[in-house]
């Protein structure tokens, strides 16, 4: 089959001067000047861009079109380990018991409740009908209020992120009038059942102002409670879990700032916790007459509520009329520590495979002894378990179940550490079958994120099966930029440090090859959004380490970004990356590792990357403009393709299936270029 050529994006010069340098970018034309209304109505996108974007959609579909069948393979693999009627263990609220709950053959979760104890399910909310003749739908938030008889909930239907929350009448099934547009999608009730608090966007598309909600009342009426006065701090909201305060939590990435309301009280004033000071972090919970507050005030680096030891991070704290929990990781591990609140005494719930990934579920009651905890390893499908905080005892409530069968036996998880050029040890998670051989000759899928102090857990996913099955191992790479070994390891993967994040990437594939499970050039890397723009330094910096790299809605064009205060994320993000608006030495180091800027006349492995029309974190443009570049001067001649998708933003396709195939065009992709894109144990 004769493949058609590759687009060819019109070069158009476009400079910039900042600090006395100035900047050509070719191909800032893609960028569309109008991205405010597109986000609103991506039909108003300039015809010139939507014909190159559409162009480069042909290209990579003709040229992936050998895998259709493997990607539809893949696509039905992935389905069948999916428990089509899948739920949530139910979780109680006074009378009633709430779940989500998928119907066969749905796309969208169902918010759920039946009588405590048990009896018969009602339907509160059905996606898969407000979904009805959309290309794309996402649920927010759906929230009861405290006296059961209504349901907040906001949706949002372009992929751009911007909500409009709904009031529905439990009793009748009907939607009330109210109706709120252009949220952030947050939704927290006050104690009275009347009152609603959520947040607004600005133009700009960023969370800044709190507004008060009074049922039956027009949006136009809604009082401002509180608005956000620097544009570099986003605005969230939350409940303590005793109910008795609404949580506005103003924050940037390094720097936190709490209101507190009385959720008793609608006509309450926001009251702050503690000033904001650059640099503090801290959350808030309530019990009785005090806040218990999680913070890295006074030297604690990894935080304390008590007390806290370096290198071990306070992740999450729950507390519970009799309990205080924290979810804390060291050394790249989690566990779960328990502390009465009149004793002291404490104690930590253990686990045995040497790594694994721990979660703590929220509920809705606070005068109960149940923690809710989910447990799960790259081998082991997702567990929940309620565990009796005075007893000691634990009761499996679920256990993931692969419709398909899944047997762990046949499989390995193991955890290695890459030494990084500065002598740093990086843990690595492993995953492969035993029956794989380890000699060298199977590729692997790295996959690697290091950003915002977002951990990687060692998780189990039932679409990497898919992988592995076909010869891959599958490796994590728990890079700085995380906080995988405590707060440091965040510290030293940001800012004026953000090259360890690549460094300590590469270190991880070279010990894949060292350790002898792969070789030089068979690896095929993957990351998204931030972890996109990791693809896009390691591609540029080790090339020849990749087989291919899988970019998803990366975040490629750094400095241009950062140098653009008016998109959405540019002014909370400086603390990130730093400010190269006002920095000069920001500016040079953004500029000497930023993805775009740095690609070079050189031979690239293969690259797939894919960016949504509407996203609004990692806008179209990065990765269109990235991939034209590459285009021009790639010396290879390896695949290098883009798919846009014109329908949905930063998460790609809406519903539970239509995502498993966008997972099934980048497995394609991965298992064509290495060479493995028969099924198992047959020819294709």
């Amino acid at each position: 089959m004769t493949l058609p050529l590759p687009p060819h994006a019109t070069e158009k010069s476009h400079v910039a001067t900042w600090h006395g340098i100035a900047l050509n970018d070719p191909f800032h034309w893609i960028r569309a000047a109008n991205w405010q209304e597109v986000m609103r109505d991506p039909t108003v996108l300039d015809p010139e861009i939507r014909a190159y974007l559409e162009a480069e959609n042909a290209y990579a579909d003709a040229v992936l079109a050998d895998t259709q069948a493997l990607q539809k393979t893949l696509f039905e693999e992935m389905k069948a380990r999916l428990k089509p009627d899948d739920r949530t263990v139910p979780s109680p609220d006074g009378p009633f018991e709430y779940f989500s709950s998928f119907a066969t053959g749905g796309q969208y979760p169902r918010y759920c409740r039946r009588p405590r104890g048990g009896g018969d399910e009602s339907v509160l909310l059905d996606g898969n009908a407000e979904a009805a003749s959309k290309t794309y739908w996402d649920l927010g938030a759906a929230t009861h209020s405290p006296d059961h008889k209504l349901l907040a909930f906001s949706t949002d239907d372009k992929g751009s992120e911007l909500y409009t929350v709904r009031i529905r009448d439990l009793a009748t099934g009907e939607n009330l009038p109210d109706e709120i547009a252009d949220t952030r999608g947050d939704i927290a009730w006050a104690n009275d059942s009347r009152t609603l608090y959520y947040i607004r966007v600005d133009a700009n598309h960023r969370p800044r102002a709190v507004w008060r909600h009074t049922i039956g009342t027009p949006a136009s009426a809604d009082d401002l409670v509180y608005e956000e006065p620097d544009e570099s701090f986003f605005l969230a909201l939350g409940r303590t879990r005793s109910r008795g305060f609404i949580l506005i939590n103003a924050h940037d990435h390094q720097t936190s700032e709490f209101h507190v309301i009385d959720a008793n009280d609608p006509s309450a004033k926001p009251r702050i916790v503690a000033p904001r000071s650059t640099g503090h972090e801290y959350d808030v919970e309530h019990h009785g007459e005090r806040f218990i507050i999680t913070t890295n005030s006074d030297g604690a680096e990894d935080f304390r509520i008590v007390v806290a030891r370096t290198g071990r991070l306070i992740i999450e704290t729950a507390v519970t009329g009799h309990h205080i929990t924290r979810l804390e990781r060291e050394d790249g591990l989690p566990r779960i520590v328990v502390r009465s609140i009149v004793d002291g005494a404490e104690h930590s719930i253990a686990f045995a495979e040497e790594a694994y990934s721990l979660g703590m579920a929220g509920g809705y009651e606070f005068d109960t002894t149940t923690l809710r905890f989910t447990y799960s390893s790259m081998t082991t499908p997702a567990e929940t378990y309620d565990y009796d905080m005075a007893t000691r005892d634990r009761v499996l409530r679920k256990r993931q179940e692969i419709p398909s069968g899944h047997n762990a036996d046949d499989y390995v998880t193991r955890r290695l550490f890459a030494t990084a050029p500065d002598g740093e040890r990086v843990p690595v998670s492993l995953l492969y079958r035993k029956s794989n051989p380890l000699d060298g000759t199977a590729p692997a899928f790295l996959y690697g994120y290091g950003a915002y102090g977002i951990s990687m857990p060692a998780s189990f996913s039932t679409g990497r099966l898919s992988l592995v099955d076909r010869g891959f191992i599958f490796a994590i790479a728990h890079v700085r930029g995380g906080k995988d070994k405590g707060y440091r390891w965040y510290k030293d993967g940001k800012a004026d440090k953000k090259t360890n994040t690549f460094t300590d990437f590469i270190a991880a594939g070279e010990l894949l090859v060292s350790e002898g499970l792969t070789a030089r050039g068979r690896i095929v890397a993957n990351g998204g959004s931030a972890g996109g723009m990791l693809m896009g330094a390691v591609a540029n910096i080790a090339p020849d380490l990749f087989l291919g790299i899988i970019a998803d809605v990366p975040f490629v064009d750094v400095l241009n970004t950062m140098l653009d205060k008016d998109l959405p994320l540019t002014p909370p993000e400086w603390p990130e990356w730093g400010n190269p608006v006002e920095s000069t030495a920001d500016f040079a180091t953004i500029r000497a590792y930023s993805p775009y800027d740095n690609v070079t006349a050189k031979a690239y492995p293969h690259i797939l990357a894919t960016g949504g029309l509407t996203d609004p974190r990692v806008t179209y443009w990065e990765p269109a403009k990235w991939v034209a570049k590459l285009r021009r001067l790639n010396t290879s001649d390896n695949l290098v393709l883009l798919k846009i998708n014109m329908g949905a933003g930063h998460g790609g396709a809406s519903g539970r299936y239509e995502r498993l195939k966008e997972t099934a065009r980048d497995f394609a992709f991965a298992l064509k270029i290495a060479g493995l894109a028969a099924p198992p144990g047959g020819p294709a």
